[in-house]
């Protein structure tokens, strides 16, 4: 069985480096997207303090989808260029909003959100979707967030054969 292990008050950067190591092992022998997405959504859900949501977007038929998440029900469809994660999508780079009340067109799936990061997930020069993480904390995420949240997201565009998740019927 598969425990998260952090160490409790360490700097982010700490956090980051026990949770990259984590994801490393655990996506070793496993290539399933829809696996490894869960549990990738999973482990950053219980790794990281002060979040309220964490999960995957993918893009299928022009739109991000709702994929494996950790919270809140969620909206299921994000037109791209919409909001902070279709805005991630259409910009091909990480956004981070330290208020989301302050992000014009914000798209308040959870109202308690008040801070949130996305980021772009990109192989081979494809977008394939997006990796989101919400806190109800402001200015929760900075860019020790989005370095280490990188390392994770390239672990996991490595490691995951993501066929299935961006085709129109989800299956090959």
């Amino acid at each position: 069985m598969f425990q998260v292990k952090t160490t409790a008050g360490a700097p982010k950067s700490v956090l980051y480096d026990e949770l990259l190591a984590q994801v490393t092992g655990l996506l070793a022998d496993e290539r399933d997207w829809l696996a490894n997405t869960a549990n990738v959504a999973a482990l950053i859900n219980q790794g990281l303090p002060g979040l309220n949501w964490a999960g995957f977007y993918f893009l299928r038929g022009g739109e991000l989808v709702l994929g494996p998440f950790q919270g809140k029900v969620a909206c299921v469809r994000i037109a791209v260029g919409r909001g902070v994660c279709g805005t991630a999508a259409q910009r091909r780079e990480t956004v981070l909003v330290p208020d989301v009340e302050k992000f014009p067109g914000h798209i308040a799936c959870d109202h308690a959100s008040r801070s949130e990061i996305v980021l772009p997930l990109v192989k081979e020069g494809q977008l394939l979707g997006v990796l989101d993480l919400d806190s109800p904390h402001l200015a929760t995420f900075d860019e020790t967030d989005a370095a280490g949240l990188q390392h994770i997201v390239n672990v996991l565009l490595e490691r995951t054969d993501f066929t299935a998740a961006t085709s129109p019927g989800g299956q090959r």
